[in-house]
């Protein structure tokens, strides 16, 4: 029964009603067709209401009421950029906020995806103190008591006063003056890792990090949907200090729990099954004495954040000590505990391997196709093989949100009949390589890496340098097989030349520019052809054909007297393209379109040649030289454990931090698309500074 056609009914006078119910209901039939055409008119008029508004509008009017506010369209690279409705709706928000500081960091975290902090530089200025209104906080002298001011000194919670600075702050180079504000953004973030065992260095001395390396912690941020506060150094993911974290478990009690130490926060360690608190934490050095470690604890636990270190009372003699801690990293790339569920093969059965099982055992059981997934980030120290059989498909994974360590006690070995398709997920790979054996018949094999980081240099040592840096990471002995890698870390990778290798949002490190990154097995003849993209490769790649290298940076160079002849060398040349990349000029690769120095190069030459034919044979030379002295990568850092590892420094040429395809950076971190975020943030602080303040962006990490 129609309601809307009952409503009409009801209002024919009585009379009419009851003749047409004698009459087998004509008119009621009429009052239903007529009752569709006003439910739609109806239906309209509501939705011409709900249109006068962002949150309930159709989604063909959200630009036009973007028309009415001027908003202006950003780069799509955050969750809130990438709807209109929800980004012109914001810019109403925003405006009934204008000018001030806390509506600028909001604007800066929604429309970067980063944390942020917006500082008034003219708060830290030296003035002349007038006495009716006192800046006791503004001293002019520095207070060399106050170690959180010097040791925040020049950074986003900065609490020192400084003489003006007359240079422009959009360049980087002024700050403290009356009209400048300041945004830091954190390009890092910390990424957790969950009830890892503790590496054991003896009975009293453990590392938080599972590759026995120092490990820097980092705070996991206790972020705001909405701002209501200006940004603390508890809001964002920052290297946590040995003085800061002190501080934090001196002035913890019962009523003021820790920020930084316990379930659910940046630290927690748990000992034997116990759960420390905050009472059991002693902070201090743990850096290297001799042998030993300095201030080794009488009577707590001690632990030190920046070297990543462990140590408890003598006599203590712990069995079981696990740790859950933050490290600091650009994006989701190699092995680490965040979302991968989109990664994993379809099908919901698997066997599942935890701390204490043999990985081993379920590997064998399920070689003839299956899934193994690893349901904690425990560290398995095992000698590990593999061996599938014909059209086997086989998946070996982190459970999502979890990073375990295989320790292999040397090679990996994996044998793959023709047909066979294995899959490693998630994984943190030491202490040995992972090599598919030549054995098997005539046929293609497929090995796929997903988001695993097979550690460069195979390990590394305490202070986290490789300790087999020329040692390759992965190794391709068997001919016709197929490599597929995408968003790893890996080491060199050696391949016969049948192998097919496709490299996608990776980082490929010969642990040197000078080292091997990709080659035959001999580490000097030509490997399989090679597909890649968006990758940064540190070190140097003979291949047998490179079909396509696309958004990739090649820091390869040649050492004197070097075996090698070229740093970047393609054997057949007739195909394939090397487009928007960075690759040395002295390489020898197919057709190159728009890649860097070349183009950077060409550009100098044609400016300088003024009239035409002007340059001499030397003085071309030498612009040559320059020009590519000054376009090449620079790297924040270039091993792998630190933080910044294969991030782009603030001074790398935007040749290449803008040389994409897309004018994204180049590289493994292209699609965390830096550029894009940046200048979001500067078209909207175009609109919401207030009139005569100039805004600079600075990165904090």
């Amino acid at each position: 029964m129609n309601p809307e056609a009952d409503k009409l009914y009801q209002l024919l006078p009585a009379v009419y009603r009851i003749r047409d119910a004698e009459q087998r209901g004509v008119l009621r039939a009429l009052c239903e067709v007529l009752a569709e055409d006003i439910a739609v008119l109806r239906e309209n008029l509501d939705q011409l209401y709900d249109d006068q508004f962002i949150e309930t509008c159709a989604d063909w009017v959200a630009p036009y009421i973007g028309d009415v506010i001027g908003y202006r369209t950003l780069h799509a690279v955050t969750e809130r950029t990438r709807s209109a409705r929800a980004e012109v709706a914001n810019t109403i928000a925003y405006r009934r906020r204008k000018g001030t500081a806390t509506v600028l960091e909001q604007l800066a975290r929604d429309v970067t995806g980063w944390n942020a902090r917006v500082v008034e530089f003219f708060q830290s200025l030296e003035t002349s103190q007038y006495m009716n209104h006192l800046r006791p906080t503004n001293l002019t002298t520095v207070d060399l008591r106050n170690w959180e001011a010097l040791e925040r000194r020049d950074t986003a919670f900065n609490q020192i006063a400084h003489s003006v600075d007359m240079r422009r702050i959009d360049t980087q180079q002024g700050r403290y003056n009356i009209p400048n504000i300041g945004l830091f953004l954190w390009r890092l973030d910390a990424y957790a890792v969950r009830r890892s065992p503790a590496f054991r260095v003896d009975d009293e001395r453990f590392l938080f990090s599972p590759l026995g390396n120092n490990q820097q912690l980092f705070t996991r941020p206790q972020s705001e949907t909405d701002i209501t506060h200006l940004t603390e150094p508890i809001n964002v993911p920052e290297p946590i200090s040995r003085r800061v974290l002190d501080r934090d478990i001196v002035q913890s009690s019962d009523e003021t729990p820790s920020l930084y130490f316990g379930e659910g926060k940046s630290i927690s360690i748990e000992i034997d099954g116990v759960e420390l608190t905050w009472k059991h934490i002693h902070v201090c050095n743990l850096s290297d004495d001799g042998l030993s470690w300095a201030h080794l604890p009488v009577s707590k636990v001690s632990i030190d954040p920046v070297l990543g270190r462990i140590a408890v009372p003598p006599g203590t003699l712990p069995v079981n000590v696990r740790v859950t801690y933050h490290y600091g990293f650009s994006m989701p790339t190699g092995g680490g505990s965040y979302e991968r569920g989109k990664t994993f093969a379809p099908g919901g059965g698997f066997a599942s391997v935890t701390q204490g099982q043999s990985l081993q055992a379920e590997l064998t059981a399920a070689q003839a196709g299956g899934i193994v997934q690893i349901d904690d980030s425990g560290r398995y120290a095992e000698t590990l093989s593999l061996n599938l059989p014909a059209a086997a498909k086989v998946e070996v994974r982190a459970a999502n949100e979890q990073r375990p360590t295989l320790v292999l006690n040397g090679d990996w070995t994996i044998t793959l009949a023709p047909g066979a398709e294995l899959t490693l997920n998630g994984l943190l790979i030491t202490g040995g390589r992972v090599r598919i054996n030549a054995v098997g018949g005539d046929g293609t094999r497929l090995l796929r890496l997903r988001h695993c980081t097979l550690v460069p240099g195979l390990s590394l040592t305490r202070e986290g340098e490789p300790v087999s840096p020329s040692a390759p990471s992965l190794v391709i002995e068997r001919e016709g097989t197929t490599v597929e890698i995408d968003h790893c870390v890996v080491g060199g990778i050696r391949a016969v030349d049948s192998t097919e290798l496709s490299i996608a949002h990776s980082l490929v490190d010969a642990t040197a520019p000078t080292g091997v990154a990709y080659s035959a097995l001999d580490g000097l003849g030509a490997g399989g052809v090679l597909s890649i993209v968006s990758c940064t490769v540190m070190g140097k790649v003979h291949t047998k054909r490179l079909d396509l290298a696309s958004n990739t940076i090649f820091a390869s160079a040649l050492t004197g007297g070097d075996s090698w002849n070229h740093p970047v060398w393609s054997e057949q040349n007739q195909q394939g393209c090397c487009r928007f990349s960075f690759v040395p000029l002295n390489s020898i690769v197919p057709r190159r379109f728009r890649c860097h120095p070349d183009l950077a190069v060409e550009a100098a030459l044609l400016e300088a040649d003024q009239p035409k034919g002007s340059l001499t044979g030397p003085e071309t030379q030498a612009l040559t030289l320059a020009t590519q002295a000054r376009v090449r990568p620079a790297f924040t850092a270039r091993r792998y454990g630190q933080a910044a590892y294969g991030q782009l420094a603030g001074h790398c040429p935007e040749d290449i931090g803008r040389g994409a395809d897309d004018e994204s950076e180049m590289g493994v971190f292209h699609d965390a698309f830096a550029p894009q975020r940046e200048d979001n943030l500067k078209i909207r602080l175009q609109e919401y500074l207030r009139f005569g303040l100039e805004a600079g962006v600075f990165y904090s990490t």
